[in-house]
């Protein structure tokens, strides 16, 4: 028994020492902190219990990571220690009784409180006001110098202002990444297929440590400081918190956040408030730190071998923690976007057990280099959806992750164009993930304008299962509506009347309503112009569809994908036998339209037709109307309140003409 607990409590700080290495010196952390630290407080509970195997060089009594031989070793005079934790009001009450007891103290003790911020830990020289050395943390007594990065550093002042600036004066606190610059830096190297940060702690320290000044000059970091170590001829207060307020009033950053509390009950509120706070605040945050505000009771209580008496960490719950990815599952969205979803072994994080987690899409599994089986860090903050950081080394029963080709629901094909990170299912007239969008579009003012048939009400038709396609719509009867809620026999009457109105189109129009991925309303146009039969759209390759204006690559892949879907065919066939039809197009029909070549830009407010109305009546004349104003504009048609476009047409000397004007022009008369 005795050899087994040895083997246990060597091989435990060997794997500490392992998460150290990777942690301090190489900035890429390979488990949750919440891992690390359950990790820490077994071995330190294995060495109380067997104080015959506790060491000097154990993780447990020692301080951060070696310093890298890349930069100069700077001895810190006094040793940068770290602090102990808590994880409860229990655990606190237990802290301050020790306190207590050690100071033979029975009134209530006043804490300086501060968040604890997660990034690096340094330490700033200043002599005779000026910044002579910054140095990491390190291993608590040697770090490293980074003075030249550290000066690049914008919120850290070369030389201190005000009055009664000690000769020579050691400030220690904290740099860290802001989390939107982290997400922004990790945005812009997504772009330049550059490898991101994993968390803004990682970023801040990975920045900090760069050979090149100039890389770190680059990176976004912040400052900010939280106490004092050496001081020669100077004056400070003998508050903690008043020092921190000094340290503010000779230029140097704090946090907001720090507050003076009293007693347990204090601590415990001011933690709660913070907690409620995080995610709202501009850097990441792990727990609250309380100190003993009084510096005479600091110097009284001292430091055991790694941390002070007079100080903790009360760790917040996890955002962070590590468990398997069993599976992936692929989820169809309304529009048709196709997104992973992972499926973990259940993990309480972030206040809540997580199961699952959004992968995105294709792109992100790629960069995470993710297969089943792994072991990953999951990350939850506040009320966000949990997502998957990081994926650490596996085992052998390890398998790739196949992305579907085939919609799970539908069957139909999984469209991923070039360039796209999304992939989507095709069969839009028939998903039923897609349905209620796909009625909804089909049914719009601008398609096939079925007057009543509103938003609620294609919602209620599909979860009453009344309709599964826009085709269903034309078998509605009066019987199956009127018990719907909000829906009388004349309303129900009136939206069969709809219904049956909406039968005469137009082929642009009914191309339009099919609802084919980026074909709006003017393409839609072109391709019933260029095409005039249903028949031939539906049967024209790439090559053809490039040809017709409007239409380019990518837009004629979504049409021909569009059409080659079997489920489609058969709604449209339904909706043809519904009774919808069109007037036959001729050849001469589209040509020679009177304005034909001209391009139009319509802005400002119109009052006697809206825009989509105006746009819709010069394209019937064979107009383009574009959204912006370029050498290439003909006519600009300027509304009420009409802004840039009008300036820059004035500026370009282009043609504009008023409400009135384009109404003559249209020959409308309203």
């Amino acid at each position: 028994m005795t050899q087994a607990i040895a083997t246990k409590i060597s091989l435990l700080r060997q794997k500490i020492q392992i998460y150290n290495h990777n942690y301090y010196t190489l900035d890429a952390p390979t488990v949750t902190d919440a891992e690390y630290d359950r990790q820490i407080k077994l071995l330190r509970e294995l060495e109380d219990k067997h104080p015959e195997y506790a060491t000097t060089d154990s993780p447990s009594q020692t301080v951060g990571g070696v310093v890298l031989d890349a930069f100069s070793k700077v001895t810190h005079e006094l040793p940068m220690l770290s602090l102990g934790n808590v994880y409860s009001a229990t655990e606190l009450d237990e802290f301050i009784e020790r306190i207590n007891n050690r100071l033979n103290n029975t009134a209530e003790l006043c804490f300086c409180v501060e968040p604890k911020l997660d990034g690096l830990a340094i330490s700033l020289i200043f002599e005779q006001g000026k910044l002579v050395q910054a140095a990491t943390r390190g291993d608590g007594t040697v770090g490293e110098d980074v003075t030249h990065n550290v000066k690049t550093i914008k919120n850290i002042p070369h030389t201190l202002q005000g009055d009664n600036i000690p000769l020579r004066l050691e400030v220690r606190g904290e740099v860290v990444m802001p989390i939107a610059d982290f997400h922004a830096f990790n945005k812009l190297a997504q772009t330049n297929d550059s490898k991101g940060f994993v968390n803004p702690r990682n970023a801040a320290a990975g920045s900090l440590r760069q050979l090149d000044s100039n890389l770190t000059a680059q990176r976004p970091l912040a400052f900010y400081s939280y106490g004092i170590g050496i001081i020669e001829q100077g004056d400070l207060a003998d508050s903690h918190y008043k020092r921190l307020q000094q340290l503010k009033a000779w230029g140097l950053p704090i946090t907001r956040e720090i507050t003076r509390e009293t007693g347990a009950k204090g601590c415990i509120a001011a933690y709660t408030q913070l907690l409620e706070q995080r995610s709202t605040l501009p850097y990441e945050i792990d727990g609250i730190v309380y100190k003993i505000d009084d510096i005479a009771l600091q110097e009284q209580l001292g430091f055991v071998s790694r941390a002070p008496r007079w100080a903790t960490a009360h760790k917040f719950p996890a955002q962070e923690e590590q468990t398997q990815l069993l599976d992936v599952e692929f989820q169809v969205g309304r529009t048709g976007a196709i997104t992973p979803v992972a499926i973990l072994q259940p993990v309480f994080v972030g206040g809540v057990t997580v199961s699952r987690a959004s992968l995105h899409n294709a792109d992100e599994i790629q960069r995470l280099q993710l297969k089943i089986g792994q072991t990953v860090i999951i990350r939850r903050a506040a009320d966000v959806i949990p997502q998957i950081v990081q994926a650490l080394p596996g085992t052998q029963a390890e398998k790739d992750i196949i992305f579907p080709k085939i919609c799970p629901v539908c069957h139909s094909e999984i469209e991923r164009i070039e360039g796209e990170a999304i992939a989507r299912c095709t069969g839009g007239l028939y998903c039923a993930a897609q349905r209620k969008e796909a009625i909804k579009y089909f049914a719009s003012r601008k398609a096939m304008n079925i007057d009543g048939l509103g938003v609620k009400v294609v919602e209620q038709l599909v979860d009453e299962q009344l309709i599964n396609t826009p085709a269903d719509l034309f078998t509605l009867t009066a019987e199956q509506l009127i018990p719907l809620e909000r829906m009388a026999a004349k309303k129900a009457e009136n939206l069969l009347t709809a219904i049956q109105h909406c039968k005469q189109t137009t082929l642009a129009k009914f191309i339009l309503a099919l609802g084919i991925r980026e074909v709006g309303d003017a393409t839609a146009k072109n391709l019933a112009e260029h095409f005039l039969t249903l028949d031939a759209i539906q049967a024209a390759n790439l090559e053809t569809l490039e040809k017709v204006d409007d239409v380019g690559k990518i837009v004629a892949q979504h049409i021909v994908t569009f059409f080659r879907q079997v489920h489609n065919q058969e709604v449209i066939q339904a909706l043809l036998a519904a009774g919808i039809h069109w007037p036959e197009i001729s050849a001469k029909e589209t040509q020679a339209l009177p304005l034909e070549g001209k391009t139009y830009v319509l802005t400002g407010t119109l009052t006697r037709m809206d825009r989509n109305e105006a746009k819709q009546a010069l394209q019937a004349l064979g107009a383009k109307v574009s959204g912006s104003v370029s050498k290439k504009t003909d006519y600009v048609v300027a509304g009420e309140s009409a802004g840039s476009k009008l300036t820059k047409a004035q500026e370009l000397g282009i043609d504009v003409l008023t409400e009135d004007e384009l109404l003559n022009l249209l020959d409308i008369q309203y």
